[in-house]
């Protein structure tokens, strides 16, 4: 079973289906008397609705309903609710009494944001639908609008919500605030910068999609989510008021998410309530305009980070101030990114106090929810842009600066001013596999060199520390047939990372299959009972220590029945490469004939329950930490101002491998999705008419191959002690070091100019007005 066996690059098994055509996304399924949806959405970004005349659109071809807000309203159909609130401070309440505000499905009386829904067509054809819904008369009384969260907080503002006289949906903080306060006032030195984490749209490959019906009395959703099981209990209870059996919903394969498909949308709840109310399948897919309109949009923080030193160059204390732009509503999990994740601001440095305070503004943009890493790359970017201000400023050294405040290995555990505990890792050895990697020492005559060539060349470093996959559980069934064939039930969601080969690989290794032998069933609620989902990197740690639970059951169960098969002590049997055998002797017996046996009554120990089957639920103690080291090199063509990444190299410690060559794909493409939200991407709003003007891949840059270089990934396992298979999530890692890394190496570049700090996204433009400012 080497093969299969933990740590070996197995490629994935589902790949076979989707590279031939045969995968089963959203599109994929149209049920028999399909009708299908298209979206009204507002043109402006704050208005009134005055009325909406329907009549014309009703009576088109082949038009089967027009729904609006105001039906919604009739029918009693909830909107969409916050599900996640931040720890409050002890004694303390929510900021505000009325910080739930909950997102319409279809605004019924104000629109608050370029594309909020105002009403749906359903007809015969997706054609027929789109024809219809330019019949809809609809007055607007235009109202001003405001895209800024901290032009949002002026006294003189438009006002999102009535309700919210200033903007500002919550107001939170954590950390020691005294304590940081004494700190500050000892402090040798305060290092302060300002930073904006630009505004990104995700841009999935597969749009958004849900299909709706009412089959024997029961609804069924099918859509690409992280978290069907959320889904369903967020219909259940504050959507539709129906107990959660009346609910289905079937995930299949998801053409990306990162998050951005975590959460409950408005079309997901309108066509469930269409097809009840029409009693047939009704399909909504969105398109890529769809999309960058609608699609919640992620980062967008502007945060102002201040770092006592002592004399000798040792943190004291950190001190963060954000405004978290929430957009028109609040998301799902919209409050989850600038608050929860605050623990990465620890990162890997030994800082005795910590306070940061986090004010959320409503403005009239898209809302803003959770996407890869939600907050971690965040607090990452800003720490380490930070240190290296902090370095230049001080005289010191940047890899010197770093040492001096690493936190050590006879440290750990670790007890950090932020929540946590670090149970496991050397960070310090990651910079030291790093800087010999990358041949730190000799960059300087490869600046000179590109200076003799008219370039401007940099290099930039980041740390950085994750707490993933914690504080929860989850849920794995193995199905064992009379034939050994083995179906794995669990309860995350694939959306590309390849659970399918993961989980069958660790099946594989401990039954001594073939891994083509097993099957893995995901998103199905009524197959699979309970799921907390995907999300958070917790997929290989939380499920995959499930599913190790589980199989060590089926492996105790076929014990039992193994000695009674060799009449024997079960005391006395042993199970390696899927055979069970007396010890010291050459008897045994395969796991396909115990599997037989296990179905079969007459061959079972007396008592003993027919079958193999197996539940576990893993309840995890303690989070994970991986942790890395990132290494971006850069070229800067002063003439233009575009900025190229000639080398990246990574280091990471995620624990244990289960199989390489999935890591590094996690690995690749959050470094990619890093890169580009540092060079290239970035959502512009019109100030004043709240438009979206980088509503395309025309006015939206998303990296290219050929903006990606090549990467030196250098592997570290340093096993988590949190659970049985030592993991630590890998998924979000990518996007958390890459940001610091590249802008830190592109700061460098621009050194000999005196240029202290260039915000985000880097673009040409950006550089180019940087560079010829001096």
């Amino acid at each position: 079973m080497g093969q299969n066996a933990f740590g070996q690059p197995v490629r994935r098994k589902e790949d076979q289906s989707l590279l031939t055509g045969r995968g089963r996304f959203i599109d994929d399924y149209s049920p028999e008397g399909l009708a299908h949806a298209w979206m009204v959405r507002s043109p402006h970004a704050h208005a009134r609705i005055r009325s909406i005349d329907i009549a014309e659109a009703a009576a088109a071809d082949g038009v089967v309903a027009v729904l609006t807000g105001a039906d919604l309203l009739a029918d009693g159909i909830g909107g969409i609710p916050c599900t996640y609130q931040p720890p409050w401070p002890a004694g303390t309440a929510p900021a505000r009494p009325n910080l739930l505000p909950a997102w319409p499905a279809l605004a019924h009386d104000t629109v608050r944001y370029v594309g909020d829904g105002v009403a749906m067509v359903v007809a015969e054809t997706i054609e027929a639908a789109r024809s219809a819904a330019e019949l809809i008369q609809i007055e607007w009384d235009e109202l001003p609008a405001v895209v800024d969260p901290e032009a949002a907080r002026a006294d003189d503002a438009p006002r999102v919500h009535a309700d919210m006289p200033d903007n500002a949906c919550f107001d939170w903080e954590t950390g020691d605030g005294p304590a940081t306060d004494r700190a500050f006032a000892a402090a040798a030195r305060i290092v302060t910068l300002d930073v904006v984490n630009n505004r990104v749209v995700v841009a999935s490959m597969e749009t958004r999609g849900a299909t709706g019906e009412w089959v024997d009395g029961r609804y069924r959703l099918a859509t690409a989510s992280q978290m069907p099981h959320q889904l369903k209990e967020q219909l259940a209870k504050h959507v539709l008021h129906v107990p959660e059996d009346d609910i289905h919903v079937v995930v299949r394969d998801v053409g990306g998410s990162f998050g951005i498909k975590n959460s409950l949308y408005p079309e997901q709840i309108l066509v469930m309530w269409a097809a009840r109310r029409l009693e047939r399948p009704v399909k909504w897919i969105g398109d890529r305009a769809d999309a960058f309109l609608t699609d919640a949009h992620a980062r967008d923080n502007r945060t102002r980070g201040e770092l006592a030193v002592d004399a000798d160059g040792r943190f004291l204390a950190l001190r963060v101030t954000t405004t978290a732009n929430i957009g028109a509503y609040i998301a799902n999990k919209g409050l989850l990114s600038p608050t929860v994740n605050a623990p990465a601001l620890v990162g890997a440095y030994a800082t005795p106090a910590i306070h940061l305070r986090v004010t959320g503004v409503f403005t009239n943009t898209v809302p803003t929810d959770v996407y890869r890493g939600a907050g971690r790359p965040e607090a990452v970017y800003l720490v380490e842009r930070l240190v290296d201000v902090a370095a230049a400023e001080l005289g010191i050294d940047r890899v010197a600066l770093r040492r001096r405040n690493v936190i050590r290995p006879a440290q750990i555990p670790y007890k950090t001013p932020i929540w946590l505990t670090y149970d496991a890792g050397d960070f310090e050895a990651n910079l030291d596999t790093a800087l010999p990697a990358v041949d730190w020492d000799g960059f300087e005559a490869r600046r000179a060199a590109a200076k003799a060539a008219g370039r401007l060349r940099g290099i930039g470093m980041s740390f950085y520390v994750e707490r993933c996959a914690g504080a929860s559980h989850e849920d794995a069934t193995l199905e064992v047939a009379p034939d050994g064939r083995v179906t794995v039930l669990v309860g995350t969601m694939a959306n590309g990372q390849g659970h399918v080969t993961a989980y069958a690989q660790i099946v594989a290794e401990m039954l001594g299959l073939p891994i083509e032998h097993i099957d893995v069933i995901q998103g199905d609620t009524d197959r699979v009972k309970h799921g907390q989902g995907t999300g958070g990197s917790r997929s290989l740690v939380m499920g995959g220590s499930a599913v190790h639970g589980a199989t060590r059951t089926v492996i105790d169960k076929a014990r039992a029945i193994a000695s009674h098969l060799l009449e024997t002590a079960e005391v006395d049997i042993e199970f390696q490469e899927g055979t069970f055998s007396i010890v010291g002797t050459d008897r045994r017996v395969s796991f396909r004939d115990v599997a037989a046996a296990a179905h079969d009554p007459a061959r079972l120990p007396p008592g003993t329950t027919p079958g193999l089957d197996a539940d576990n639920r893993f309840k995890v103690p303690g989070y994970t930490y991986p942790n890395g080291c990132h290494v971006a090199e850069v070229e800067i063509d002063p003439e233009t101002g575009r900025p190229q990444v000639v080398g990246y190299t990574i280091v990471h410690d995620f624990g244990r491998v289960l199989n390489p060559l999935m890591l590094g794909g996690q690995v690749h493409g959050g470094v990619a999705q890093g890169l580009g939200q540092a060079l290239f991407e970035h959502t512009v709003y019109d100030a004043d008419s709240g438009q979206l003007l980088s509503g395309s891949f025309m006015d939206y840059c998303i990296p290219r191959a050929d903006d990606v270089p090549n990467f030196a990934f250098h592997m570290r396992e340093d096993p988590a002690p949190a659970n049985p298979l030592g993991v630590k999530g890998a998924g979000e890692a990518g996007c958390a070091g890459a940001p610091p890394a590249i802008v830190n190496a592109v700061v460098d570049a621009l050194k000999p100019l005196g240029i202290r700090h260039v915000d985000m996204p880097l673009t040409p433009e950006r550089l180019w007005r940087t560079i010829h400012a001096r």
